[in-house]
């Protein structure tokens, strides 16, 4: 949507049907923010309100002035830098109070162009998927090294892995997520949400797609972390955690054969060295033996535990969707939906 401009409004004789919320996390976006906003669609086919949502991530420079200045519909104000992740999640709670059927996210460096906002939200309006990510096409992108290309690429089969999905780029930020999608999305990560929110989806058995985009000249190197093997680092906790979380049982049985392999392989030579008559001086290989298979133990009984408490948080889940579902209804929220409220514009 332009600067300022309007809702695209429903065609005559049809009552209005379907509303896109276009979310922007903005962090001192002072510069490159309104090229951002001009960039954004005035109307999409099948579409009958765009309404655009920036969220103030702690700015300390004129961010909500610009945001207002060209007519921004609902603005979210932190009064302190929170992390993308955390202005994503409030972004998705502000969407959906406001009434967003579909809710698109983009980066206020204006990285993406808006024109592709419409093959984002084309497989949710048709009814094929509850999340679109846009693909930057990773291998023809003329900004990326060939080592940046290649982490890029592994860092999206490893996620489409555990999500039981094929992902082509799963850390671009420009997405399209469905009412439903959005419901269910629960952000614990505090750095980003890129590979949290594919494994939650895919886990949760949505149809996750990927369209092809193009993107605009770089204005600015990114923000988010300090260098690329921070963000690897960090992006593996976030992986392994997720995936923990959503397949205790698995995780923990993985993790446990590595100590029942070493202990095996440990008792099998202090077996051989036993039944040549010099056990005895390999006493402390049967020790580590027996302690490397009480590890495994344990952590195969963790894993047990770790599923049936899977099994709660699944049921937890589904009170938390629908109590969301009744407060949207209602017209109520949460102690942090209000929060939100109370800061949007």
């Amino acid at each position: 949507m332009g600067a300022g401009s309007a809702p695209a409004a429903a065609p005559p004789g049809r009552a209005l049907r379907m509303k896109l919320i276009i979310q922007i996390p903005c962090y001192n976006e002072e510069a490159t923010l309104p090229a951002t906003l001009r960039d954004l669609p005035r109307r999409i086919d099948g579409i009958d309100a765009i309404e655009v949502l920036v969220i103030n991530d702690g700015s300390k420079d004129r961010t909500v002035e610009v945001a207002r200045a060209h007519g921004v519909a609902h603005i979210v104000d932190f009064s302190r830098n929170q992390g993308l992740a955390a202005a994503f999640r409030a972004g998705l709670e502000a969407a959906l109070a406001h009434g967003a059927d579909i809710i698109v996210n983009t980066d206020a460096d204006n990285q993406y162009r808006g024109d592709c906002i419409e093959r984002l939200v084309r497989p949710i309006l048709a009814n094929e998927a509850e999340m679109v990510i846009g693909d930057r096409g990773i291998w023809q992108h003329q900004e990326f090294g060939f080592v940046k290309k290649c982490l890029q690429a592994l860092g999206s089969w490893v996620v489409s892995r555990f999500a039981g999905c094929r992902v082509a780029d799963v850390t671009s930020g420009f997405r399209a997520y469905s009412r439903e999608a959005a419901l269910r999305i629960n952000v614990l990560s505090r750095y980003t949400y890129t590979h949290e929110t594919v494994i939650q989806c895919g886990q949760a058995g949505m149809r996750i797609v990927s369209v092809p985009i193009e993107v605009n000249p770089k204005t600015r190197e990114s923000r988010l972390f300090r260098s690329m093997w921070a963000y690897i680092r960090r992006s593996a906790t976030t992986i392994l955690r997720i995936y923990t979380l959503y397949r205790p049982l698995r995780a923990f049985f993985f993790a446990g054969l590595i100590p029942f392999a070493l202990a095996f392989l440990i008792g099998l030579r202090f077996l051989i060295y036993y039944l040549q008559g010099q056990g005895g001086g390999h006493i402390q290989s049967l020790i580590l033996c027996g302690v490397l298979f009480n590890l495994s133990f344990m952590l195969f009984v963790l894993g047990i535990v770790a599923d049936l408490i899977g099994a709660n948080r699944k049921l937890l889940e589904e009170i938390i969707v629908s109590m969301r579902r009744d407060q949207l209804r209602l017209g109520t929220s949460n102690p942090d939906l209000a929060q939100i409220q109370h800061h949007s514009s």
